[in-house]
């Protein structure tokens, strides 16, 4: 039996999974190796052979990381034969946007897109280094998060700076593409085509958090800009920020580049804002006790709700709203207080079916979802398709 690697590596952990090379691809194993690079790494896997739950393994960084994963892979998969393996990537710089073959010169454009988005990129890097001494030549695809967002109507394309820079290719790229793609393909499945072709706004909501308008099935806006710090706001990103304030830092603190990329990647958002956490299950269980918490909260949703009446704006009304990814699909609080005050919309929610986590949770004219995303999934369609052609 063929078989295709899906990696989604993030910060600190990389998310796997081996799927049956058919079309649509059948999933056969799946697993995440979390707190990479720190003291305590696990690694977890379901199927085949027995489930492994939060396993020790020792590893300095996503390169050795990845070599656990391969001797892990190796012992599982016997005779299989892995013939390709797709690799999410956030960032590709100003020219790689579409999915694709990754080759040597792919390979030399993503070091040197490197500056683009240093927080993401030297990993997704190492990672696709890594299978490719373990695995000598089988084809790797470089899926891009941006690939989703490629024709959005220039109005929404352009960022307000000097034309040279739009010239040169610098606009608004898009990110969660690969998630994206995924839900309107659930949409459409489970609500059919008039759903899929109607005014849709997606809310993938996780610790890194974004929106989409969608109409006719084709993105016309998106959260995220030219790099993935802006919109909304997230776990340790800020969203849209005065540019202003940039400079005023800059020189009131005499910062360098590299410590303003930590600031705006790692201690902005909930985590700058709440002062204890990054993570939304901490400070909803703090709400009652810590303002800070609450506070960080207050303004997630807020920042979520004026993206959903501006989206509503450039669609013309919205059809339906679909919830997504960590936050959208396990945190019902965030979802009611997300929507409160959105009723002059038509959106207005249960809140059993709220609390349930239920499919449907509206009870007014825009259909408000709650649809898991699946990027693995997506990833390895995608190598399938590319393998093909």
């Amino acid at each position: 039996m063929n078989v295709l690697l899906t990696i989604n590596g993030g910060s600190s952990s990389i998310k796997f999974a081996v799927y049956e090379s058919t079309d649509p691809p059948n999933l056969l194993m799946s697993g995440e190796i979390e707190r990479v690079g720190q003291p305590g790494t696990v690694i977890s896997a379901t199927g085949p052979g027995e489930k492994i739950k939060d396993k020790p393994i020792r590893t300095g960084g996503h390169s050795s990381a990845a070599d656990e994963l391969i001797a892990l892979l190796r012992s599982r998969l016997g005779d299989r034969q892995i013939v390709g393996i797709g690799h999410r990537v956030v960032h590709g710089g100003l020219k790689l946007i579409d999915h694709q073959i990754i080759t040597a010169d792919v390979l030399n454009q993503l070091r040197a897109a490197t500056p683009f988005d240093a927080s993401h990129l030297p990993r997704e890097i190492a990672l696709i280094e890594t299978f490719a001494r373990q695995f000598p030549g089988v084809k790797q695809v470089a899926c891009f998060d941006s690939a989703f967002h490629k024709d959005l109507p220039t109005v929404a394309k352009m960022l307000p700076i000097p034309r040279k820079y739009y010239d040169a290719g610098v606009h608004r790229l898009g990110f969660h593409g690969i998630s994206y793609s995924y839900l309107m393909m659930e949409l459409r499945r489970i609500a059919g085509d008039e759903a899929a072709n109607g005014k849709v706004i997606l809310a993938h909501l996780g610790s890194g958090a974004s929106m989409a308008a969608v109409s006719n099935g084709k993105p016309i806006d998106t959260s995220m800009a030219f790099t993935p710090l802006a919109g909304i706001v997230m776990g340790t990103r800020p969203g849209d920020l005065d540019p202003g304030l940039l400079v005023y830092l800059l020189r009131s603190e005499k910062m360098s580049a590299d410590h303003l990329d930590d600031l705006l990647n790692k201690k902005c958002g909930l985590i700058g804002i709440s002062d204890t956490s990054a993570d939304v299950r901490d400070l909803i269980h703090r709400r009652s006790t810590d303002p800070r918490a609450a506070e960080a909260l207050d303004l997630f949703c807020y920042s979520a709700r004026k993206m959903i009446g501006g989206y509503a704006a450039a669609l013309g009304g919205v059809d339906t709203l679909v919830f997504s990814a960590g936050i959208g699909e396990h945190a019902p609080e965030i979802r009611s207080a997300i929507c409160s005050g959105l009723g002059f919309l038509g959106v207005t929610i249960s809140s059993d079916a709220n609390q349930a986590g239920a499919p449907v949770i509206s009870t007014g004219p825009v259909m408000v979802r709650v649809i898991a995303t699946d990027e693995q999934a997506m990833i390895a369609r995608t190598v399938v398709a590319l393998l093909k052609s």
